[in-house]
């Protein structure tokens, strides 16, 4: 088993997974009513998508109502991170957590995190493969980072909320960089993931 893609793949699963309770809480507090379109914001007024750095928190939903979009955004984020913690390893681990990530994705559990969680998985069915080996310099600088773009992923993506609370014109001005950063780290973080496995394979 590739140890370090699996911690890499589940902590990502559990990240794309707190996305649904994050949002389905909001989602929830705005009750019965109908969403304004298939895109909404997941906190109602007074939040504002243009004063805030975090645009009110958007999601999808395919589903007509804000209190059972945020039931079922809240059920299916729970359940992908008890998947991606505990079953990610097992046979169509990944695929079961990519399933998981679209239906979170449709029920109003966020727009990036789903995403992440569909990575997620797509990393996870890797977990169980041989890793390629390599000498070369690259892959050992690369295997000599691990774990610190992961540390790094988790640092800024919930640090941002801290950063936003006091610094909220400076995040709104950044535009895409907190996004790219995101994206950077996570994709180094699989790719030192790999690495690191790959280094620990050639010396068994």
């Amino acid at each position: 088993m590739r140890k370090a893609t699996r911690v890499v793949a589940a902590l990502l699963g559990v990240f794309a997974g707190i996305g649904g309770p994050e949002h389905g809480i909001f989602e929830i507090m705005r009750g019965n009513t109908r969403p304004e379109g298939l895109i909404i914001a997941s906190m109602g007024p007074p939040c504002n998508p243009e004063e805030v750095w975090h645009a009110c928190e958007p999601a999808m939903t395919v589903i007509p109502n804000f209190l059972v979009t945020g039931i079922l955004a809240t059920l299916f984020g729970l359940i992908t991170i008890i998947w991606a913690a505990s079953f990610l390893h097992r046979k169509s681990g990944g695929l079961v957590l990519i399933l998981l990530s679209i239906a979170l994705l449709l029920v109003g559990g966020g727009l990036f995190p789903p995403v992440i969680g569909i990575v997620a998985g797509v990393v996870g069915t890797r977990i169980n493969t041989p890793p390629v080996q390599r000498t070369s310099k690259a892959s050992r600088f690369l295997a000599a980072l691990w774990p610190w773009p992961l540390v790094a992923f988790f640092v800024w993506t919930l640090g941002q909320f801290l950063i936003g609370h006091f610094f909220n014109a400076f995040l709104m001005r950044s535009g895409y960089v907190s996004p790219l950063m995101i994206v950077g780290l996570m994709v180094l973080s699989i790719v030192s993931a790999f690495a690191y496995d790959a280094q620990h394979a050639e010396a068994a």
